[in-house]
């Protein structure tokens, strides 16, 4: 296999004009790569995806696999990578980011407080809580190819990826579909889908493509039903990382930072104690996630 490229996560190489992606335990915050590996990780991930990328075969859905060549190791078909697409082009990664979000929390609930989002826009009549179900589905779009992700309004959207205004709302309809037998299925094993991306490939005939990974513990948000129904928030996925960094103080130096246009602080190593949570939480969330045993 010839190597082609690393992301936070994946490792990527040519095998005969398809691509496998070898997970790795590599874990990334607010588009820092973490200098600690947590053990299980990469395996966990490649298997939830996959587990995913059945069910979008059970909805007709296209996608890009084609199977697995081990437990932290996928093979894909490969598509052009761009960092702008065209409305002419075909067989093409569309360079952005789709998200989805059912509820408040994350970089949707700090934009809330912060007043960039008019929460009654999302259909709230009062400031909502962390944690509240939004009143309706809230779909957004960020950047791929830049280097830390930005919200970007339809016309951005279309500009960058190439797509028609009905291309982007096929497109939405696609997850909201898929999203739709996610949030029942895990919450028939506990759990609250909260929000999650998404990436895909317009195909010869500028058919969407499922591809890259979702509805795994990095790209999805989950909480725990039961004690969601007790008023509790319990986070079930990497945002456990991001609020131990927030915690910290890192979060906060790190987007002064980023809005001042300084150097941006290194991110410290996880200890010894978190690693081994965060590795658990991953195994755990992988059962709890598809029902199936580690």
């Amino acid at each position: 296999m010839e190597f082609v490229s690393s992301g936070k996560v994946k490792d990527i190489y040519n095998d005969n004009g398809n691509l496998v992606f070898k997970f790795s335990n590599r874990i990334s915050v607010f588009d820092k790569i973490i200098p600690s590996e947590i053990p299980y990780k990469g395996e966990v991930l490649c298997r939830t995806a996959y587990y995913w990328y059945r069910l979008c075969e059970d909805l007709n859905i296209k996608t890009d696999l084609i199977g697995l060549k081990s437990n932290n190791e996928m093979v894909v078909k490969r598509y052009d990578v761009v960092n702008k697409g065209f409305n002419f082009k075909i067989n093409y990664m569309i360079p952005i980011e789709f998200i989805t979000r059912y509820y408040v929390a994350g970089s949707l609930y700090d934009r809330i407080k912060s007043k960039k989002i008019d929460y009654h826009d999302l259909g709230f009549k009062n400031e909502p809580e962390y944690g509240e179900k939004l009143p309706d589905p809230f779909f957004e779009m960020t950047t791929k190819r830049e280097k830390t992700d930005r919200v970007l309004n339809t016309d951005e959207a279309m500009s960058i990826s190439g797509m028609e205004k009905h291309e982007i709302y096929e497109m939405m309809e696609l997850i909201f579909k898929i999203d739709r037998r996610i949030n029942e299925s895990v919450e028939s094993r506990g759990l609250i889908h909260v929000d999650g991306k998404k990436e895909f490939a317009l195909g010869l005939k500028r058919e969407p493509v499922v591809c890259d990974t979702f509805g795994t513990p990095d790209e999805d948000r989950f909480w725990d039903l039961k004690e969601y129904k007790k008023n509790n928030i319990m986070e079930l996925s990497k945002e456990m990382v991001r609020q131990y960094y927030r915690e910290t103080g890192y979060h906060e130096r790190l987007y002064s930072a980023r809005e001042n246009h300084e150097k941006e602080p290194d991110i410290p190593p996880l200890n010894d104690e978190m690693i081994k949570r965060i590795s658990n939480l991953y195994i755990d969330l992988y059962q709890k996630i598809t029902g199936l045993k580690w």
